[in-house]
């Protein structure tokens, strides 16, 4: 981060206070904008532009874009400004590495958890909405229910630093898939999903774990060699869908 972006950061909550826009919310927007493929891999997010959709001063703004730099889900390049992140392929091996040593983890630890096989009802509804999403094609809604699948099953375990590592992971997994796979797609698929919830419900564990290997190796193999485009009109990005989500 720049010298400039840190100082900004640090003289921001008075902005945020005199607004009534806080960074934290701004920053879950531009999140929710990412992790929905609203705003693909490498788009420029101009300053001046965010200011006037989100209605505050550059402090705030700035703010907002340094956590998100945070989740690695913004770059923050010194003289050019922020783009959204533009993971590499090795990065996509290392992400999805980090994910399959993760969630043997947490397969193994709600097959073993007493009653376990209780909690799993709400998996099974998130996989219901998962399939109607797609269905009705509510794309956005149906990759950011493709992420809460992983992230759900995870916060079975109670364990929140394995819970805050998996969050990250696959959020920028979404931001790969974004720049690896074809629009109007997700390699993340419900009916794997629903495999790994029917072993799960069975206490089978190792089957579980398999099928849980076999899902992460092919979304990382489905995802394909092809950037996207990075211009974007900031204003239809945040447009009325996306305030109308915030105001809930």
């Amino acid at each position: 981060m720049s010298k400039t972006v840190q100082r900004d950061v640090q003289n921001t909550d008075t902005e945020a206070d005199a607004t009534g826009t806080k960074p934290e919310a701004i920053a879950a927007r531009i999140r929710a904008a990412i992790l929905e493929h609203r705003l693909p891999p490498g788009a420029k997010l101009t300053e001046a532009q965010l200011c006037e959709v989100f209605s505050v001063k550059r402090g705030p703004i700035r703010q907002a874009l340094a956590l998100l730099a945070t989740d690695h889900l913004v770059d923050l390049e010194p003289n050019r400004g922020a783009f959204v992140a533009s993971p590499t392929l090795q990065e996509v091996h290392e992400v999805f590495e980090m994910r399959r040593i993760i969630e043997l983890a947490v397969v193994e630890r709600v097959c073993n958890a007493q009653h376990g096989t209780r909690r799993l009802k709400s998996i099974s509804e998130t996989i219901r909405r998962e399939r109607k999403a797609f269905e009705g094609r509510d794309f956005p809604a149906w990759i950011r229910l493709s992420g809460e699948f992983h992230t759900e099953l995870a916060a079975l375990t109670g364990n929140t630093v394995l819970c805050d590592c998996l969050n990250g992971l696959v959020a920028r997994s979404t931001l790969i898939s974004a720049l690896y796979e074809s629009p109007g797609r997700s390699p993340c698929s419900f009916d794997d999903h629903e495999s790994i919830l029917v072993a799960l419900e069975a206490g089978q564990a190792a089957e579980a774990a398999a099928l849980m290997v076999r899902h992460l190796q092919g979304v990382e193999l489905k995802m394909l060699d092809r950037p996207t485009g990075a211009s974007v009109d900031l204003q239809d990005v945040f447009g009325t869908r996306d305030a109308a989500l915030a105001a809930r």
